[in-house]
């Protein structure tokens, strides 16, 4: 038996090091991040209004606009949609941008997943 024959775990590892390091998996970090962070950042923008306007706009928040219903009440109504309509935006872009990159990605890594079986 050879001692250079690098182990099994060390040419695996460097394989995740090679895909890590290749195009398509650098595009993909990219445009993930290109739709998380705004959109995180607009979700707590839109989060914190509706605490800010909570603590300190009690006046405006307790408006009533129907019947019992207030502006916070709509407010507090709306992170829900806009919570649903999140994740359904994401599911569209990703369906159309990042799942062809993560299949690329996959599919190149094919060999590394094949040999060592599911994980779990």
């Amino acid at each position: 038996m050879s001692t250079d024959t690098p182990a099994p775990t060390e040419s695996v590892a460097q394989r995740y090091v090679a895909a890590q390091r290749s195009d398509d998996f650098v595009q993909l970090r990219r445009t993930l991040r290109r739709f998380v962070f705004p959109m995180t950042a607009a979700f707590f923008g839109w989060y914190a209004l509706y605490v800010i306007l909570s603590a300190y706009a009690r006046d405006f928040m307790a408006t009533k606009l129907i019947g019992n219903i207030n502006v916070a009440l709509i407010f507090g109504l709306l992170q829900f949609v806009s919570t649903f309509l999140i994740a359904w935006v994401y599911a569209r872009y990703a369906g159309r941008r990042i799942d062809p990159l993560a299949d690329r990605v996959r599919a190149d890594m094919g060999e590394v997943t094949h040999e060592h079986g599911p994980r779990g």
